[in-house]
């Protein structure tokens, strides 16, 4: 990865970070199975959307956070050699250890000037049990915290919807509720191809805020019944 900042223009970083919520409470009704195998099936279509794309290099990695917070997948690895490993449910739900984790992944360095916006995708059906607002302000205290594409997915009516609203920082913007588990597969695809491909696109002047940056809702099938 060491010749990426200093690289061709049309060869620049795209930041990808998943940030799941793998407390106790995702074991119930086949949260946990639904959310591993969503971001699984995901992984295609995000490699389709990186070839698409010429102008950017897509990078993932993944954060889980219950109790605590920690790297599930800790280099940023190029998403033609992503593969997901499944993850289990334990302990709380500590949000803000897997903000400020991440925020000190978007400081300059580690994170090259010459990157495009990292996005920040987090999914959770919970609230968090621990202080998230020093997460949100740790993350906006980085110039690419505050430049990320955010989008946020709920999982089931008992995801505290409040919170990832605040975390998408646009108040036009709302969290994605997915209430079933092929709800839950087209969220996670939507938030890792549409998101990427905001990302990758040049901002007027080439700063300002990208949380702002408003994407058009997936359309989900309300063909199965509500599980969560």
């Amino acid at each position: 990865m060491s010749d990426i900042p200093g690289g061709p223009m049309n060869t620049r970083p795209v930041h990808f970070f998943w940030l799941l919520d793998c407390s106790s409470s995702m074991s119930y009704n086949g949260k946990m199975g639904a959310l591993n195998y969503a971001v699984r099936e995901a992984v295609p279509h995000m490699q389709d959307a990186a070839r698409d794309n010429a102008t950017a290099s897509l990078l993932v990695r993944v954060v889980t956070f219950s109790t605590g917070a920690e790297w599930h997948t800790a280099d940023p690895v190029p998403v033609h050699e992503f593969g997901w490993q499944d993850v289990e449910p334990s302990g709380g739900t500590d949000l803000g250890a897997a903000l400020s984790l991440v925020a000190r992944e978007l400081e300059t360095p580690p994170m090259p000037e010459r990157a495009m916006r990292p996005v920040l995708a987090l999914v959770s059906d919970g609230m968090p049990t621990d202080n998230w607002h020093a997460g949100m302000r740790a993350l906006e205290a980085t110039p690419w915290g505050r430049r990320a594409v955010r989008v946020a997915v709920a999982i089931g009516d008992d995801a505290d919807r409040s919170v990832l609203k605040e975390f998408l920082v646009n108040p036009e913007l709302e969290p994605i509720l997915a209430k079933s588990p092929k709800q839950l597969a087209q969220a996670i695809r939507w938030a890792s191809t549409l998101a990427v491909k905001a990302a990758s696109t040049p901002m007027a002047g080439g700063s300002g805020t990208a949380a702002t940056t408003k994407l058009p809702p997936p359309v989900l099938t309300a063909q199965e019944p509500d599980v969560w």
